[in-house]
Order: structure tokens, then C-alpha cells, then sequence
């Protein structure tokens, strides 16, 4: 089995199956359609949520101690995030094996605005206009529709960017690297819940701009996932049209309809 097959999208009106909460695998199950279905894309949100930005972190009582300094760069991140009105990332995702051996890439987009997101890779998107989502998977041509659930257990872009750290991880400031011109700190973050499927997560934050530039997570069978940003835009004018799912740019298109 190809492993870029195995990369599991969050889908924020799917139903949580078993929540793997790591960058590269959150698989739900999707409401029943006759028979239920997974709903299966390349990357993941919080994959995507790790490279441009994300919140506060709070350490729940009783579970260890994280480093001061590695929070501060965190916040860092977290308060510039929060300044944007939009932002428009490119990525890229590298999978490597135990044996350090390049299994396959992919590349992809994300577009933010308010509590409106985009997502788009290879053959599918995602579209929330913050009240519907739209799941589109362009080889069957079909498209499912959800209404955005305002829950505690909804997973969005918007709530992995200001509170999924909370309570999940550890982590720790390890040295400074060179990258070119580029200072970058990297900060190890540890899972509290030692049942998930990886036990480590590093990730790049290039000192001069606050922003993260690489996230690498490891998994417990040896396989790496590096998702890199290729590029960032923020505050750019973003219409709204374009957080909506238009059938009528998809001749034929198959519309299931879960709401």
C-alpha cells in the first residue's frame, strides 16, 4: 500500500471516529450514506495549522513541566497569527520511511479568512464558508455537503489555530540552526496521551519573522512526515465567493447532501 494513500484529512463536519491527533493522520467517520464512508484526503488540517501558526498554550496540572522559552517562541508565533485578517499558505509534504527512504510527496494550499477556509490538494478541496462545508473529490466527481457543527468536538482550521495546543503536548526549546540567511529555533513537542501513533514532533520557527517554517513529525513505526511552507500571504483580499462549493462549475457533479 502506497503510504501517501494512509494521509487522512480532517473534515470539520465528520463525525470523530478515533481522533488521532497528530500533522499527518485525524481519521473520522463520515455520517452514513446507505454505508458509511471515510473521509479520506492527502493532507491533514492540523498538519497545515502547525506550519503557519496557533495559540496559547496551557499545561494541564500534574503532567510535567515545559520549557519557558519554548512557550515565549510560541506565543511569538501565535500573537502574529492572530494579527492577520487572511492568509494564504502553500505547502509541501515529504514522506519518508524507517530506513530514510522518500515514499512520495505532495504539495497543497490553504486559505483563511474569519471562520472561512480553503483547502486545496491534489484532486480534492475542502470549502467552509463557516456555516456549510463542501468536501469535493474531483475523481468521482462527487461532493458532500455538511452543516458546520459549532461544538466543542468540531475540529476547524480556526479552533487547531487557537487551541489545539492546549493540554496535548509537552515541549522543550532545543538549539538554533542555520538555514542560509535564516535563523531557525526548533522546538520539540512531546504528546502527553503516550497512546498516539507518533512520540515526537519538531518544529521550525525562523527567529527574525515569528513564523514556522517546518514541522516534522515521527511515528512510533518509523515514518517521517515533513510538511514545509513554500509560501505565505496575509492580509490579501480574499472574496468570499470563493469559500463556496459552486456546482455549477462542475458539470454532472454528484451532490450528497448532509445537512
Amino acid at each position: 500500500m502506497n503510504m501517501m494513500d494512509n494521509i487522512t484529512l480532517t473534515v470539520n463536519s465528520c463525525v470523530p471516529l478515533n481522533m488521532v491527533m497528530h500533522p499527518q493522520s485525524i481519521t473520522y467517520l463520515c455520517p452514513p450514506m446507505g454505508i458509511t464512508k471515510k473521509c479520506k484526503m492527502k493532507n491533514s488540517l492540523l498538519a497545515i495549522c502547525l506550519l503557519i501558526g496557533f495559540g496559547a498554550i496551557a499545561q494541564p496540572k500534574g503532567m510535567g513541566k515545559s520549557d519557558a522559552d519554548a512557550k515565549k517562541i510560541l506565543d511569538g508565533v501565535s500573537a502574529k497569527f492572530k494579527s492577520y485578517k487572511t492568509v494564504v499558505a502553500k505547502f509541501n509534504l515529504k514522506i519518508e520511511n524507517s530506513a530514510g527512504k522518500v515514499q512520495g510527496s505532495k504539495s497543497g494550499s490553504v486559505s483563511l479568512k474569519g471562520t472561512k477556509y480553503r483547502v486545496s490538494v491534489t484532486g480534492q478541496e475542502i470549502y467552509s464558508d463557516g456555516a456549510t462545508s463542501w468536501t469535493y473529490d474531483k475523481s468521482a466527481n462527487e461532493v458532500q455537503v455538511n452543516k458546520v457543527e459549532a461544538s466543542a468536538a468540531t475540529i476547524t482550521p480556526q479552533k487547531l489555530f487557537t487551541n489545539f495546543y492546549d493540554k496535548d503536548f509537552l515541549y522543550k526549546l532545543n538549539s538554533e540552526t542555520k538555514a542560509g540567511k535564516k535563523t531557525l529555533q526548533e522546538i520539540e513537542l512531546t504528546p502527553i496521551d503516550k497512546t498516539k501513533t507518533f512520540f515526537k514532533v519538531l518544529i521550525s520557527v525562523d527567529k527574525a519573522t515569528q513564523s514556522i517554517v517546518r514541522t516534522k513529525v515521527f511515528e512510533k513505526n518509523g515514518n517521517r512526515y515533513t510538511y514545509s511552507v513554500s509560501s505565505m500571504q496575509t492580509n490579501t483580499n480574499l472574496p468570499d465567493a470563493m469559500f463556496v462549493f459552486d456546482a455549477k462549475k462542475y458539470p454532472k457533479v454528484e451532490v450528497v447532501d448532509l445537512r
